[in-house]
């Protein structure tokens, strides 16, 4: 089985196929290894496409203890995951609880990144709604424990941003909901607690987010609200980020639209990997509606 080993002994799986520059997948919460099968066989055409299961989802390691959850350990498997494969830099694609890490990553590790797709992240980021997001996140944490994830991930895939894929696509929705069924509760509560309800709000990472200088390209589903103001102000706050809304769309753009989705993230890397992805033009980032003088 295909492992590498985070700096704290926890096994990560992994999977790869294809060759070319590699690019590195993160999962949402409710997804895993498997859920960017939709872009692994579109995108191993022309490049080394890597997908791993956080930890806390099998077949990686899923730690009893909760402390051994958290952001910055989510960043840093990310890390984990390059290093045990050799791989200098990569693009990275998160989408939610991944396109965090994968925001964080390229903060902590701009040096290892050659671009980041930072999909469906934002939930609990507001400030007004950081106590219901933890007061959500904590009841969410029991029950996956106490009705184990058989029972709860049926109630989790119903959720108000995940319809949407329900709606368009059926086999694909119960595909999806079938693997969430079959997730550690253990993992899911851990991560739920460790890594959902204890990380930063987006809002507090402004000044980091003014520095960053790699390719960032924003996602959202236009139908996905918690996320839809964090991508307006991720897309104002990084200079050299753009933002692509996907139309009907909900939280699982990835899976719910990977055609639109892997054009428009297929588009970004071609510019990023012909050097023609440039930074912001400073005199766009104005207040000023005709002129960008002051009068």
């Amino acid at each position: 089985m295909p492992q590498v080993t985070a700096d704290d002994g926890v096994r990560l799986y992994y999977e790869e196929a294809g060759n070319g520059r590699p690019i590195v997948f993160v999962h949402e919460f409710a997804g895993d290894h498997r859920s960017w099968e939709p872009q692994i066989r579109y995108f191993s055409r022309t490049h080394r496409c890597i997908v791993f299961s956080a930890r806390g989802y099998p077949p990686s390691d899923v730690p009893e203890d909760p402390e051994m959850y958290s952001q910055d350990r989510a960043r840093d498997d990310i890390l984990a995951v390059l290093d045990g494969l050799g791989i200098e830099r990569a693009h990275v694609n998160g989408l939610s609880m991944g396109g965090f890490a994968t925001l964080h990553f390229g903060l902590q590790y701009p040096e290892r990144a050659l671009s980041l797709v930072v999909a469906g992240c934002g939930y609990g980021a507001k400030a007004d709604a950081r106590e219901r997001f933890y007061r959500e996140t904590t009841e969410a944490a029991q029950r996956m424990e106490d009705e184990t994830m058989a029972v709860f991930g049926k109630v989790y895939a119903l959720g108000p941003t995940r319809v949407q894929f329900q709606n368009k696509d059926p086999r694909g929705w119960q595909e999806f909901t079938d693997r969430l069924c079959e997730h550690s509760s253990l993992g899911s509560a851990n991560t739920m607690r460790g890594v959902q309800r204890r990380r930063p709000s987006l809002f507090d990472l402004e000044d980091g987010m003014r520095a960053l200088t790699v390719p960032t390209l924003i996602v959202n589903g236009d139908e996905d609200d918690p996320c839809l103001d964090a991508g307006l102000f991720m897309k104002r706050t990084i200079a050299s980020s753009a933002l692509v809304l996907l139309p009907r769309t909900g939280h699982l753009c990835s899976l719910e639209e990977p055609a639109l989705y892997n054009q428009v993230c297929g588009d970004f890397m071609a510019r990023v990997e012909a050097g023609r992805w440039e930074m912001r033009d400073p005199r766009s980032m104005t207040d000023a509606i005709i002129s960008t003088k002051e009068a």
